[in-house]
């Protein structure tokens, strides 16, 4: 028997966490933080960038981390389906004020499309309505 998605998100999010702040980004769970995610999306998204090797884990990983800092910050919980073949990218937080977010299908669209779907301003409208 495998993890539930509950334990792999922690797993993956300290794993990430470790690997960003061994290559020279500052990972530690603050919403500047999500800056320097921003910043490895904009210089490992080419081709040849970190991103490529290994994308789906690393995308899940991503997220796992921004979910983690969003209930850090906010307060909530992970609202996961283990029964769900798709429930790696459905993964969402539900914050104490009850906005429900997708942390992993933000990551996919921060890497399909660039600085316009930026993590940092994710996290950041958040502070607004707490």
């Amino acid at each position: 028997m495998g993890n539930t998605l509950k334990q792999d998100i922690r797993l993956a999010s300290e794993w990430v966490a470790g690997a960003l702040n061994s290559s020279g980004y500052k990972a530690d769970y603050s919403l500047e933080s999500m800056k320097e995610i921003d910043r490895f999306f904009d210089e490992q998204s080419a081709e040849t960038g970190l991103i490529s090797q290994n994308r789906g884990s690393i995308l899940f990983s991503l997220g796992a981390y921004v979910g983690e800092t969003a209930i850090g910050l906010y307060g909530g919980e992970w609202v996961t389906d283990d029964d769900d073949p798709q429930g790696e990218i459905k993964i969402a937080v539900q914050l104490e004020n009850g906005i429900i977010m997708w942390p992993v299908i933000r990551c996919m669209k921060r890497y399909d499309h660039g600085q316009e779907e930026s993590i940092y301003a994710y996290l950041l409208v958040l502070s607004d309505k707490n």
